[in-house]
């Protein structure tokens, strides 16, 4: 992430194509000097709009919900290619019909990824105990970051184990399918970010309206 000062932008031969705008991809040029908090940004070149996502209202709010997740998960000059690309992958897909919840499903999972708190899913992440998945729910810690045993304690939220498989799907690379594990599995990655950042961000409640609030415990 670079924050910068766009130094005669509004002048009208100045180097910024296209102005700015939230969900536009472009060529930036900047100098950063060590120290300075603010970069000078000199020239933009705009060359996607990503159209689709202002003419979508679901697309719309997943593709901002991103964009905010991307900002409070990162620190400045960090560079973290892979969220870069992540982003934009999650960007097209969600312009397209029907996509916007497995674009988020899968962006969530990966920025979880790369910064470092994928849950773990395989097993009891406090006892390392196969998980029963016989029953109608397993647990999942966000203190510990994965799945424990559903004992009803009140530090556990009860997912179904459809969801968790579907989880374990995304993290091999397997396609994914099922609308309403799909959205019950982002519900579970946000409330797990969220107690993680220890916030709620702005966007995220416009991208799941009906999510829990962060006192209760959701069941996903």
């Amino acid at each position: 992430m670079l924050r910068g000062i766009a130094k005669g932008a509004k002048r009208p031969r100045s180097a910024f194509s296209g102005g700015f705008d939230p969900l536009t991809s472009g060529q930036l040029v900047a100098i950063v000097k060590p120290g300075r908090e603010l970069a000078l940004l000199t020239a933009w070149h705009l060359q996607e709009v990503h159209r689709a996502l202002r003419q979508n209202l679901a697309a719309n709010r997943a593709a901002l919900y991103m964009a905010d997740l991307t900002h409070r998960m990162l620190t400045d000059q960090d560079p973290h290619p892979e969220v870069f690309d992540a982003l934009s992958a999650a960007l097209q897909r969600c312009g397209l019909a029907g996509e916007s919840a497995r674009a988020l499903l899968v962006f969530q999972w990966q920025i979880l990824e790369a910064c470092g708190y994928r849950p773990e899913l395989q097993h009891d992440v406090l006892t390392g105990d196969p998980l029963d998945e016989s029953l109608e729910a397993v647990g999942f810690s966000p203190i510990h970051g994965g799945t424990v045993a559903d004992t009803g304690e009140q530090d556990r939220w009860r997912v179904r184990p459809a969801t968790i498989t579907l989880l374990r799907s995304l993290a091999s690379g397997s396609a994914v399918e099922d609308a309403d594990s799909v959205d019950r599995a982002n519900r579970l990655l946000a409330c797990y970010t969220r107690e993680l950042l220890g916030d709620e961000p702005p966007a995220m409640r416009w991208a799941f309206p009906d999510l829990a609030p962060a006192a209760r415990f959701p069941s996903s």
